[in-house]
């Protein structure tokens, strides 16, 4: 009886070893699986306030640039009445894209024509450097479809192509924003300096899709081991033990 209790305990012993490392490597997974659940919705995005001009959920603006940033779209709103916002987003959900968000943002912040007429949101995408600019029916006959779209594509895209330079590209950004809608000539995007790799600094739809199929590979692989290999070694634990008659 002492000995069969022995084994017992020796055995719960045994499994409990056996399970802890296989709790540790499903709260890996868990953890790795939960990462793409850090997904921004329009729903997250706060209410706007009075001083709300910035909006860094991609934490790519310096607490200094935001300020000057912010500054210059306060006095901007107090001189001609026309607003513009900034709003990064590290990670959209699942089918968003900057358009449909920017979109989406706009109607939850300004609900009525009315309140959109002298607004503007440029909103961008840090994960893939994508951004684009709504604007209301006033600041857009400033603020054209051109000069928006070179704003994003030029001024903002000229910062990044030379190495994500988030906090230069939007201070270009903002000089040139509050000087077309303070109804002054557009000064046009920066001079863009030829370098190497251009491409680079864009990460591809199908380079993101692979690398998550990949993550998604190696956890499942790494909950099958976790799983087999310790009911295996505890298999061939109960093999290897004398039996109660010896």
């Amino acid at each position: 009886m002492k000995q069969l209790l022995k084994q017992l305990f020796s055995s719960h012993t045994y499994l409990t070893r056996l399970i802890l490392p296989v709790l540790v490597m499903m709260m890996m997974a868990i953890s790795v699986f939960a990462t793409p659940a850090f997904a921004t919705g329009v729903y997250q995005i706060p209410n706007l306030t009075p001083d709300t001009w910035v909006v860094d959920e991609g934490d790519v603006i310096s607490r200094f640039n935001e300020g000057q940033i912010s500054s210059a779209f306060k006095d901007l709103a107090q001189e001609t009445g026309n607003e513009v916002r900034i709003v990064t987003i590290h990670r959209f959900d699942y089918g968003e894209t900057p358009a449909s968000f920017a979109k989406g943002l706009f109607t939850k912040w300004f609900p009525t024509a009315e309140a959109q007429a002298n607004q503007a949101i440029l909103v961008i995408d840090t994960l893939t450097n994508g951004a684009t600019i709504i604007s209301g029916d006033q600041v857009k006959s400033l603020l054209t479809d051109e000069i928006a779209n070179s704003v994003t594509e030029a001024t903002l895209g000229a910062a990044l192509r030379a190495g994500n330079k988030y906090n230069q590209g939007l201070l270009d950004v903002r000089d040139r924003l509050v000087a077309v809608i303070s109804g002054k000539p557009d000064p046009g995007p920066p001079e863009e300096k030829q370098t190497i790799q251009v491409e680079g600094t864009f990460t591809k739809a199908e380079d993101t899709d692979k690398n998550k199929g990949n993550s998604t590979a190696w956890v499942v692989g790494l909950l099958i081991a976790a799983t087999v290999i310790p009911m295996a070694t505890y298999y061939i634990y109960q093999i290897n033990q004398p039996s109660n008659e010896a």
